[in-house]
């Protein structure tokens, strides 16, 4: 199939690419707000009912708060324009700041668990519960769409740092319910319990620390695209009237993006204007591609009568 190159198909493709960096920052903004009212609920529930339980799901929307500050700027700087500075593009900076998440992650786990393990030792949970365990119910409740919400945007705009916000808000459905479970056996007498369930909670921060690092490790040491995107960058660049084949096609990660570096096999007796506006084409059709930032054309002159 033959892909038609325009100044129009690039600039709906450039409108597409601004559509999807407004969900992304939308969705920093959305996670920010819902996180500072689940931090000063869960922390006034926490004092209330003096359970590490809640403290701990306070200290995680904490950690979280901290979290979606970097993600909300770094989101806004990764869709900025290369300048003098950073001549390639500011891609890099949401993969960074997935990987503070982790480090917050890291510490806020510590936290919990050297807190946890003396109220197991000494439980200090008091009896009057409801209140705690209606915010837990509210966090689960508001945590459950907020996961399933930033999966669907990190689809569509293929974000890291909205997929790592996903991550962190299923892993708070998860502890927040130990929690609430915790909360509800504690009221049989079985107080020190609420100092496992924040073991257990500490367990998940540190869970989703590690997948987010995971992840994004790959995003910053330079993974290679897909085979599916490899394929698909070929086809587009064998579509272009003058090319006659492909010599060679490589590609690493730039923080969400992808560079590409394609070789193209031209006609040796074309013109060098020529040569060069069949190069332009290929690399217009390619960047059209959402996931790719920027494509580098070399030209290799082919005997056509030479098929060896």
């Amino acid at each position: 199939m033959k892909f038609e190159v325009s100044k129009v198909s690039f600039k709906i493709a450039q409108q597409l690419k601004l559509i999807m960096q407004e969900k992304v920052i939308k969705a920093s903004k959305f996670s920010l707000f819902s996180n500072i009212f689940l931090f000063f609920i869960k922390l006034t529930a926490g004092i209330l009912s003096n359970s590490i339980a809640d403290i701990s799901d306070a200290i995680n929307s904490l950690s979280d708060i901290l979290t979606n500050i970097a993600v909300h700027y770094s989101v806004k700087v990764s869709y900025k324009s290369a300048d003098s500075d950073h001549q390639y593009g500011h891609h890099a900076a949401q993969p960074i700041a997935a990987m503070m998440l982790a480090i917050f992650a890291g510490v806020a786990g510590i936290t919990v668990i050297r807190e946890s393990i003396s109220r197991i030792i000494e439980p200090t949970i008091q009896d009057v519960l409801i209140f705690p365990a209606i915010v837990l119910s509210i966090t689960i409740v508001l945590k459950s769409f907020m996961s399933y919400y930033f999966r669907i945007v990190s689809k569509k705009s293929d974000s890291p740092a909205v997929r790592a916000l996903s991550i962190d808000s299923l892993n708070d459905v998860l502890s927040s319910s130990i929690a609430l479970i915790a909360i509800i056996v504690s009221t049989y007498n079985l107080k020190y319990l609420d100092g496992v369930a924040g073991i257990l909670i500490a367990f998940f921060i540190f869970r989703a620390g590690y997948h987010v690092a995971k992840e994004n490790i790959d995003y910053l040491m330079g993974k290679a695209a897909s085979q599916a995107l490899i394929d698909e960058i070929s086809n587009r660049a064998k579509s272009v009237n003058g090319v006659l084949g492909l010599s060679g096609l490589r590609s690493h990660q730039f923080g969400n993006k992808y560079h590409v570096e394609v070789k193209i096999k031209v006609n040796q007796n074309h013109s060098m204007k020529e040569a060069y506006n069949i190069a332009q084409e290929v690399k217009e059709l390619v960047t059209q591609l959402p996931e790719v930032a920027d494509v580098f054309v070399h030209i290799e002159p082919h005997d056509e009568s030479n098929q060896n």
